[in-house]
């Protein structure tokens, strides 16, 4: 067999079996950890070793024998990966492998080899592994360019076959599809079912499967699509059906978005849930208008506040000497500024209101306490919106 046609594909499972690594550098060390991380039993046999086959070993993952390769250390292996950089050492190993009838790996020469490891692109549970007629560099492209593409969800990742269900809370940004994380993106690739909220960037629906469940779940003023309970339920029912579920919100599950109530739902039902930050609108959407939430010698902090707290401590508001950001505080814009300079708030201090921030249309509208209320008005400000306070407001005149 040659390296041109690499043969019969297999996957192997090491864990617990034998699997000996010969040579202490950092091919060695590159061959050793990912054995490590599968669960063999390891053995590494060379001289020296360099600083991370050392770490592997001081960790327990890997045992030691500090000498030159003896055909003996291939008792009980089912697996040899050969890595000296010496030839003529790697080709003995090779011959007593082949002799003992144990697959054996040279890095050094893939026509010499008799098994070869593959590029492995990973995502989550899954694994593609690349080879391309031994040239290894070719491979590691093909490798990185499929890589991205699990990334960020453009192959179809969704299983078919029965499994563990469970929820991924996934934060989508402040609006733009692509202010989404990569891994946000794989787990909608993944999802059997979307929860969505109405902030949420609805585009990435559109490339969902026909047949992926979405259960819309969008709260706008006084217009709630599902309450927060059947929001829970839905979660839980779905995962405990076998479903992989994606609560799909606007900015971060954790950053006024009810995502620690959604989290403890799902714990407290036995639900496996995991948690994808996203980008908060309170610093992005601020950010896509040319105003740095903190700036120096401006602002050093950063206060959000959600617009439906109905008993915000206006006074300790008042008093912060940094950024204050308002979000959902459109409707309430006027009563809210009024509030601040009752409470002892320079009414000359600078506002800024983004509506639509990262999106088509993102519109900017700067004021003071004293006037915001006023200009909002005159332009038809409306939601979704993010207000600033502060003196970084005014700089949207200089960056924005």
């Amino acid at each position: 067999m040659t390296a041109a046609a690499p043969g019969y594909a297999l996957t192997l499972d090491v864990r617990g079996r034998r699997a000996l690594v010969v040579g202490g550098g950092p091919v060695a060390a590159r061959r050793a950890a990912r054995l490590a991380e599968e669960g063999a039993d390891l053995l590494v046999v060379a001289p020296a070793l360099c600083e991370p086959l050392a770490d592997l070993v001081a960790s327990g993952a890997a045992a030691w024998r500090p000498r030159d390769y003896l055909a003996t250390d291939l008792d009980g292996a089912w697996l040899v990966h050969t890595a000296t950089g010496d030839r003529d050492v790697d080709a003995a190993v090779a011959a007593d492998a082949d002799a003992a009838r144990v697959w054996c790996v040279r890095a050094d020469d893939a026509t010499a080899s008799a098994a070869w490891t593959p590029a492995v692109a990973r995502s989550g549970d899954v694994q593609v592994a690349v080879t391309a007629g031994g040239d290894p560099r070719r491979a590691a492209r093909l490798r990185s360019a499929i890589a991205l593409l699990l990334d960020t969800g453009e192959l179809p990742l969704r299983r078919h076959r029965p499994g563990e269900g469970h929820v991924t809370l996934v934060g989508g940004g402040p609006g733009d599809e692509g202010l989404i994380t990569t891994r946000g993106r794989r787990a909608l690739a993944e999802a059997d079912v979307v929860v969505v909220d109405r902030l949420a960037p609805r585009g990435l629906l559109e490339h969902l499967d026909r047949d992926v469940e979405v259960v819309e779940a969008g709260k706008a003023p006084h217009a709630h699509t599902l309450t927060q309970d059947e929001i829970n339920a839905v979660l839980v029912e779905r995962a405990r059906a076998g479903l992989r579920v994606v609560r799909l919100k606007g900015g971060d599950p954790f950053v006024l978005g009810r995502g620690g109530e959604e989290l403890a739902a799902c714990r407290e039902a036995g639900v496996r849930v995991d948690v994808v930050p996203g980008v908060t609108s309170a610093i992005a959407v601020p950010g896509a208008a040319g105003i740095p939430v903190t700036h120096r010698g401006v602002s050093r902090q950063v206060t959000v506040l959600s617009a439906h707290d109905r008993t915000p401590d206006w006074p300790t508001l008042a008093r912060l000497d940094g950024t204050l950001v308002l979000l959902m505080g459109v409707a309430q814009l006027a009563a809210h500024a009024e509030a601040l300079v009752a409470a002892g708030k320079d009414p000359a201090t600078p506002v800024a209101v983004v509506e639509r921030g990262t999106l088509p249309g993102q519109r900017t509208t700067t004021g003071t306490l004293a006037d915001i209320a006023g200009r909002a008005r005159e332009r038809g400000v409306g939601s979704p919106a993010v207000v600033v306070v502060g003196e970084v407001a005014a700089l949207h005149d200089v960056l924005g």
